[in-house]
């Protein structure tokens, strides 16, 4: 049926569908070879993928500054105290909640 139209169709316009069509034609061809390019690209990675990044968690390890004993001392009293002295406000806001709501 194509064929019948294209012989419908002046030179011109014949042309002009020949190239559409090798245009349209190239540009599948190099998804086609994209997609091989990525395949092959997977394919090259190495292998030791767990290694390197337990090499890179040791050596971000080390860059820590681990705190010592007396600033692991200092910064437990100070979470701890900011515990309770958020808990006994909140406890204080609910207490007077329930005292307005029963007065």
């Amino acid at each position: 049926m194509a064929q019948k139209e294209l012989r419908k169709l002046d030179k011109k316009d014949q042309d002009l569908l020949n190239e559409i069509d090798k245009v349209a034609n190239e540009k599948v061809n190099k998804k086609v070879d994209s997609k091989k390019d990525k395949k092959t690209k997977k394919d090259n990675k190495p292998t030791a993928k767990k290694e390197s990044w337990f090499k890179g968690v040791k050596s971000e390890f080390k860059k820590v500054r681990w705190p010592n004993k007396k600033e692991m001392v200092k910064y437990s009293i100070a979470t701890i105290s900011f515990i309770i002295f958020f808990a006994l406000f909140f406890f204080a806001i609910e207490g007077i909640v329930y005292l307005i709501k029963t007065l």
